[in-house]
């Protein structure tokens, strides 16, 4: 018996690093696969190797978080069929104001949508219609687009639903979602007046700047869903619906967002088929992999002797500095989702679920890599021709990061000291 425990703790072990190998890289170099085929693939791994039983690897799964994120993609989507994130977007660009009053409306309304819709959602749907109306204005679309993904990231750590990370810290932690969002709120406001004052800059010395470009702009014209207000009306009515419940009521979240989600598939406009084409389930396969290899690799023992040897030197990963400090780095190493999977088991005390909440989400902004919605702008960009390089994104995300963090940190350690 012994001996087969040790064969499966090292096969544990070995699938584990390898998975966030995959995740480090992106994937693996001599195979085709990425981040959620590496983890599905471990996940698999577990199970045929025997480590868990398929019965122990369906318990590892979080379902309240699937079914939450799951049910906030539907309502995404019910949002981006219906045109509303492409109409709020024009109704900005059609403001008589200047580069400076545009990109303070960008980043609130952006922040916004990305508090309630979920970030990569909100920058999917915004990009080419913000590409477009920079360019109709003369306006270099870079900052304005550096802008969109960085609110995104910033807004989306508002609200326990903002974003994928958000959710589960939410839902495991049992976090009240008016107490997050109390806690969240001045990080989140001071951090975007700290990227409008390191943005504005840059709008400023590129207003004017290019000339209208026809077949850019015809071509994100062809790709800009017309807008439907009674579909848009409808969405918003769920989501207000249930920002309202989580706010007033202890229903369970993802109990309400499931049903929210189920009234918005009973359409006579959209079939149940466009709305299932927009829902992420790369990401959905990603979390049940990582929840999988995680959970398996919890059982060895091997992560809790680690965390108690690095106690016994001085280095409690549940303290707040390290907490801080492993957040940052894991989120830029290996994702923000997957940095978050591997430190809730030590985030304890009152203030350790929105450091892991806001920390992972802010340290997104570092990077292209480091975020999805940064990928998402920069892929989106391209398409219309448009260049967002590494060295663009850096200059402005890693003081962007920077700003958000000191502001994170001095307010968290204001609310955790005695009064």
């Amino acid at each position: 018996m012994l001996a087969a425990m040790d064969t499966h703790s090292t096969l544990a072990l070995a699938v584990f690093a390898t998975v966030y190998v995959g995740m480090i890289l992106g994937g693996l170099p001599w195979l085709r696969l990425d981040r959620t085929g590496v983890a599905l693939l471990g996940a698999i791994t577990m199970i045929g190797g025997e480590v868990l039983s398929v019965e122990e690897a369906a318990r590892a799964v979080h379902v309240p978080t699937l079914l939450l994120l799951f049910s906030f993609m539907v309502i995404s989507a019910q949002m981006r069929l219906g045109g509303f994130y492409a109409r709020v977007t024009q109704r900005i660009a059609a403001l008589d104001v200047g580069p400076a009053a545009l990109l303070a409306s960008v980043i609130a309304t952006v922040a916004a949508l990305a508090a309630v819709f979920s970030n990569d959602i909100v920058c999917l749907a915004v990009a080419p219609v913000l590409a477009h109306a920079c360019l109709q204005r003369r306006l270099d679309p870079v900052p304005d687009l550096l802008a969109l993904a960085c609110a995104a990231n910033i807004g989306s750590a508002a609200t326990l639903i903002g974003n994928p990370q958000n959710m589960l810290i939410g839902q495991t932690l049992a976090l009240s979602f008016g107490g997050y969002l109390l806690e969240a709120l001045v990080p989140v406001l001071l951090g975007l007046c700290a990227l409008w004052a390191l943005l504005w800059p840059a709008v400023r010395h590129a207003a004017g700047e290019l000339r209208t470009d026809g077949p850019r702009l015809a071509a994100i014209q062809a790709d800009t869903p017309p807008f439907d207000r009674w579909q848009s009306l409808k969405g918003l009515g769920v989501a207000g619906a249930l920002v309202a419940v989580f706010l007033f009521t202890e229903t369970r979240h993802d109990v309400a967002a499931l049903v929210g989600a189920g009234l918005l598939l009973l359409s006579q406009r959209f079939h149940s088929s466009k709305v299932m084409g927009l829902i992420d389930w790369e990401l959905l396969v990603l979390f049940v992999g990582l929840f999988i290899v995680n959970h398996a690799f919890a059982r060895t023992g091997l992560p809790a002797q680690a965390i108690d040897w690095l106690a016994n030197q001085g280095l409690a990963l549940g303290d707040p500095v390290p907490m801080f400090a492993s957040t940052l780095v894991l989120s830029n190493l290996v994702s923000n989702v997957p940095a978050v999977m591997l430190l809730l088991p030590v985030a304890q005390g009152p203030h350790a679920g929105p450091m892991l909440a806001l920390v992972s989400t802010f340290a997104g902004n570092l990077l292209i890599v480091g975020s999805i919605a940064n990928i998402i702008v920069v892929d989106a960009a391209r398409r219309y021709g448009i260049s967002i390089d590494w060295k663009r994104h850096a200059r402005l995300g890693v003081p962007v990061t920077l700003a958000t963090l000191f502001i994170t940190a001095g307010w968290l350690a204001w609310r955790a000291a005695p009064t």
